[in-house]
């Protein structure tokens, strides 16, 4: 196996590593929280990382057809981050129930009990924007980006297979 069939899955590594980072460091360093949606597009990357780094230590993996299940995963998180975008412009409300509403209170203690919990964050509000756009769109402008490299890095590795 050559070294360059690895770069393609190391690189989506990298990029997956780096998402991830970003999150984490706006959800701890700056205050950032999350809200059930931006967590759920959190598990694409940490796919990612599972198959990349399983398909890296297996000798006989085929990895073309991982740098494709890779593809078809970002697809997928880019899909669930319009969906978000989708939520936080109103152009449609969650399936979850992040968008706010909640229980119906019946008596005193259900009352009581949910003023001592902490009220999960609403995913139709935006906490964070850059030149007017929030995360979610980000997201979804490097899941298809991730995507194209992924399928296009498929293609480069086939290449090299049938070039040797």
């Amino acid at each position: 196996m050559k070294s360059a069939d690895k770069l393609v899955l190391r690189l989506l590594l990298l990029a997956s590593i780096g998402a991830l980072a970003t999150a984490f460091i706006a959800q701890f360093m700056f205050g950032l929280e999350p809200c059930i949606l931006c967590k759920y597009q959190r598990i694409p990357y940490f796919a990612v990382l599972l198959f990349g780094a399983i398909a890296l230590h297996i000798e006989m993996a085929d990895h073309a057809g991982t740098a494709k299940v890779i593809g078809v995963i970002f697809l997928l998180g880019a899909a669930l981050a319009f969906y978000h975008n989708g939520v936080e412009q109103h152009w449609w409300e969650a399936a979850t129930n992040c968008s706010g509403g909640g229980e119906s209170l019946s008596n005193f203690q259900d009352f009581k009990k949910q003023l001592l919990t902490k009220m999960p964050k609403r995913c139709d509000t935006i906490d964070w924007t850059l030149f007017g756009l929030s995360m979610t769109v980000y997201n979804v402008a490097a899941s298809i980006a991730l995507a194209w490299f992924s399928f296009f890095g498929a293609g480069l590795i086939k290449k090299m297979k049938i070039g040797s």
